[in-house]
């Protein structure tokens, strides 16, 4: 909205959005996972408003948001170019939202469907550009990539700086159990490929501060350090044994939010197939 926003959007709903309430991004829908722009949600138009009706599916924080960005098809017979970017507020009739997920991580951040029934807003509602809904998507997803990536660092790094020391106090044939070399060897692979994870998104950020193209680095970023956070934390519960499945540590909860990584904003596999466009980009120019 900061972005692409008109001043009296901006006017209205960013004071609000600074603390009053959050808001929400609502584009995958039941039948459009990852394949986002075949979303079946569609606005027609009626006088200078529009119709509203459609599914939203894994809305994140839609729980608690105020204000909600909508991706609906205008013109069904553009195909993607006809997604245009709705605002539509909480109470506006028509739109409700169903229960939230019983998830097995993340649990602090609410997802839930949405419903939109003959809900009417008001064409000044648009975000931006009619049609261009898919390229504010696209743009969205894509810094967001270098977000998600930063969050599995920190989970990875948090599970391990929570594990290590336990290693150096657990005890059995005689020494600490980071004394074994199989142990250190571990150790020593999951710190090395945490480090590599946070330079991949560092990276990334670096990109898109300067400004320059940083798509092929957002999901290199967000697809290696979601790997590293499931791979440091399964061995950070290896390493606690028994008390690693317990829910008296920590490790437990890290495992369990770290397995989002893969899966939202682009699924591991749609990163691998963004890395390998833009390597044939560069290899056939």
């Amino acid at each position: 909205m900061k972005k692409v926003g008109n001043q009296a959007q901006k006017e209205k709903y960013l004071p609000k959005l600074a603390g009053e309430y959050a808001g929400s991004f609502a584009l995958t829908e039941p039948t459009a996972g990852s394949d986002a722009f075949s979303l079946k949600t569609v606005a027609k138009k009626d006088g200078d408003d529009y119709i509203i009706n459609g599914t939203k599916m894994f809305i994140s924080n839609s729980d608690v948001a105020g204000v909600f960005l909508v991706f609906a098809n205008a013109k069904p017979e553009a195909g993607y170019k006809g997604i245009t970017t709705f605002i539509v507020d909480r109470d506006t009739p028509g739109f409700t939202v169903g229960k939230k997920e019983n998830k097995l991580g993340i649990r602090a951040s609410g997802t839930c469907m949405l419903h939109f029934d003959n809900v009417r807003v008001p064409k000044s509602n648009i975000l931006g550009e009619f049609g261009h809904g898919y390229k504010y998507a696209a743009a969205y997803l894509n810094e967001g990539r270098i977000g998600i990536g930063a969050q599995m660092v920190g989970l990875a790094q948090g599970c391990f700086d929570a594990t290590i020391p336990y290693l150096l106090e657990r005890k059995q044939f005689g020494n600490d159990i980071y004394s074994f070399q199989s142990m250190q060897h571990q150790i020593a692979t999951i710190a090395t490929e945490i480090e590599a994870a946070r330079l991949l998104t560092y990276n990334a950020a670096r990109l898109k501060e300067a400004g320059v193209e940083f798509t092929k680095e957002a999901a290199m970023a967000k697809y290696y350090a979601s790997e590293v956070a499931q791979r440091a934390t399964i061995k950070c519960i290896d390493w606690m044994g028994g008390v690693g499945f317990t829910k008296d540590f920590p490790q437990e909860k890290f495992y369990r939010d770290c397995k989002i990584g893969a899966i939202y904003e682009g699924t591991t596999n749609m990163q691998l197939s963004t890395i390998a466009k833009y390597i044939r980009k560069e290899y056939s120019s």
